[in-house]
């Protein structure tokens, strides 16, 4: 079976932890060799450039840096991780791709196409087969995380969320070739899984 690049997305608090380590049980029971990764980060140097984006203290960064620091931490890791591992018939789980800096900064932050430039050359042609995108409002999903400590993303206002929810929403309404999956994630874990799964099985079967 050929190697496929799953990628999960959604806001922080829309449970994308719980639902990863479900397509990993998945992965183990089906016998598929896989590795688990995460963006930003994933390899040594991006998890360095990680810490610099989430780091609480730096207020300052401009908004064209955190793109230049998403893209770069990206580029590493598709070129020493992601790249190699699909060469190998591996199958990639990524929590995050590049589908967070095009709503993250790109509708978020209200720099367009600049991000989309910066991330063809990060990715180099390199994109999931499958993407889930946990559906939930920015209220809802922010009130699941408001007592434990958050870093400067998930420290940004609710209007921002919403503007980046809402990118989300406009690159699933742009995704001709159905590679986006919107999931409902205000129901429970299990129903949840279940529509992945579905999907997953499709996939695999295939």
């Amino acid at each position: 079976m050929a190697a496929l690049f799953i990628s999960m997305e959604g806001g922080d608090g829309s449970g994308k932890s719980t639902q990863l380590e479900n397509i990993k049980k998945y992965l183990d029971e089906k016998g598929i060799d896989y590795i688990f990764t995460r963006e930003p980060g994933g390899t040594d140097i991006s998890e360095k450039i990680r810490e610099i984006i989430l780091d609480a203290g730096n207020v300052e960064m401009a908004d064209i840096t955190e793109a230049f620091l998403f893209a770069a931490s990206r580029a590493q890791h598709v070129e020493e991780k992601i790249k190699p591992a699909l060469r190998n018939g591996i199958t990639v789980v990524s929590d995050r791709f590049v589908d967070s800096s095009l709503a993250y900064q790109g509708y978020g932050r209200g720099l367009g196409d600049k991000v989309k430039t910066i991330n063809d050359i990060a990715v180099a042609g390199c994109m999931p087969d499958i993407t889930f995108f946990m559906d939930i409002s920015p209220e809802d999903a922010m009130n699941r995380i408001a007592n434990r400590g958050l870093d400067r993303l998930e420290r940004e206002d609710l209007e921002l969320h919403r503007r980046f929810y809402d990118g989300f929403k406009k690159l699933i309404e742009e995704d001709k070739e159905g590679r986006i999956v919107p999931i409902d994630a205000n129901r429970i874990p299990e129903e949840i899984w279940k529509d992945i799964k579905e999907v997953l099985d499709d996939r695999i079967a295939d």
